[in-house]
């Protein structure tokens, strides 16, 4: 049985167990990721913290072991911009396939308020699952990086 935990600015998570889903991140985004700074960054975005608008953390727990784990994090804005962005979502390599991400995806879905936004490299397997859950390609992004 897959249990779900929920962090968010109001009920935080600890610093242990966000070192936790840092590194569990880190270890199974894998081509996807970012480093664990950027990581980090994006979990204290997520629990408020320095004034920022928080969001949600959500890990599954499956047979006493985390199986997966889903960043959102409010944008502050509405309307003309989705009030959340899905950051992050992995799920333990050896259990993909299960179900675990979906089930991640829609409990982060059923808890955000407003719409959500997601960034999904083309050739990502997780973007068939996106669309079966109802998100569409709106925009091309484009980057100015400096």
């Amino acid at each position: 049985m897959t249990t779900f935990t929920i962090y968010t600015e109001k009920d935080t998570a600890a610093d242990s167990q966000l070192e936790v889903v840092k590194d569990f991140l880190h270890l199974h985004l894998e081509q996807y990721g970012d480093s664990k700074a950027d990581i980090e960054k994006s979990l204290h975005y997520a629990m408020g913290k320095n004034g920022k608008p928080g969001g949600l953390i959500i890990t599954a727990t499956h047979e006493n072991a985390l199986a997966g784990a889903v960043v959102v994090n409010k944008t502050g804005m509405e309307g003309f911009i989705p009030e959340n962005i899905l950051v992050y979502i992995a799920t333990d390599r050896n259990k993909r396939g299960t179900g675990i991400g979906k089930a991640l995806m829609q409990e982060a879905i059923n808890r955000s308020e407003g719409d959500i936004a997601l960034h999904c490299e083309p050739d990502n397997p997780a973007k068939d699952l996106y669309t079966k859950l109802g998100f569409t390609s709106k925009y091309l992004e484009m980057r100015l990086k400096k």
